[in-house]
């Protein structure tokens, strides 16, 4: 991974978990709107950029055990299943967008990806419910807070790169429960019930966060956050399931 990528490792865990009521499976799309309320719609080609995908395995004692062969082949089965989506949906795709590995983060594209990667974790953390809530201008119809973060003008920088109307970014951390790990938490599960109380603590998860942002103007048209103790990003029937439910509601 380069300095781009290594940003996100671990804050995308860190914040969307925060309030996440795990073990319950959590969704959060939102689209955004027009300033009479109406959902935007996607209107014209899209580009995959090259998705920021980490699995990893958890040892007995808890440990995230980050597996390239693992994460390698998940960055290429998850492309796949993007694809497949969009072409169903009938979206006009440009050619995925892989990020240079020496690009350097102080350069115009390198500010973009950043930005985009701060921008989306604010999105997940500031959208739950509770005291993270950020206030932001309210749908007139729905008189709930709109979508209305933008990533500015320098996004065309990436358009130019690209030839895309539309940049779909994609974080995702998966993780998997050891042999060690199962058993510890069935041990501890045994334990708390036979004191009365509920105990976990913890398996595998899959979290991520998908943005998708209009390359001509820098507004994030529409976001989902994804949390879950299933799934599987190992094998294609896997990962077809890990993109329905990263992609939806994506207004294609």
């Amino acid at each position: 991974m380069n300095s781009i990528k290594q940003a996100l490792t671990g804050a995308v865990v860190a914040l969307c978990l925060s309030g996440l009521p795990l073990p319950a499976a959590h969704a959060q799309t939102r689209t955004a709107t027009d300033s009479s309320g109406h959902q935007l719609k996607v209107d014209g080609t899209v580009v995959l950029i090259e998705p920021d995908i980490e699995l990893s395995l958890i040892t007995a004692g808890g440990l995230n055990e980050p597996r390239k062969e693992w994460s390698d082949n998940a960055r290429k089965l998850y492309p796949r299943a993007v694809h497949d989506l969009l072409a169903g949906a009938k979206t006009q795709r440009k050619d995925d967008y892989d990020v240079p590995d020496d690009l350097d983060p102080n350069s115009r594209l390198g500010q973009v990806m950043r930005l985009n990667q701060a921008v989306a974790l604010s999105i997940a953390q500031y959208s739950q419910a509770g005291n993270n809530a950020l206030a932001t201008k309210k749908d007139p119809k729905t008189n709930k807070p709109r979508l209305d973060w933008t990533l500015g003008q320098g996004v065309t920088e990436l358009r130019e790169a690209t030839g895309a109307d539309y940049g779909l970014f994609t974080y995702v951390r998966d993780s998997y429960a050891s042999g060690g790990r199962k058993a510890v938490r069935m041990l501890a599960m045994i334990t708390g019930a036979a004191l009365g109380a509920y105990v976990d603590v913890g398996g595998g998860s899959q979290i991520g966060v998908a943005t998708l942002v209009d390359l001509r103007t820098g507004q994030v048209v529409w976001f989902n956050l994804m949390a879950k103790q299933s799934g599987d990003l190992r094998d294609e029937k896997g990962a077809k399931g890990t993109v329905a439910s990263m992609l939806k509601d994506i207004p294609l």
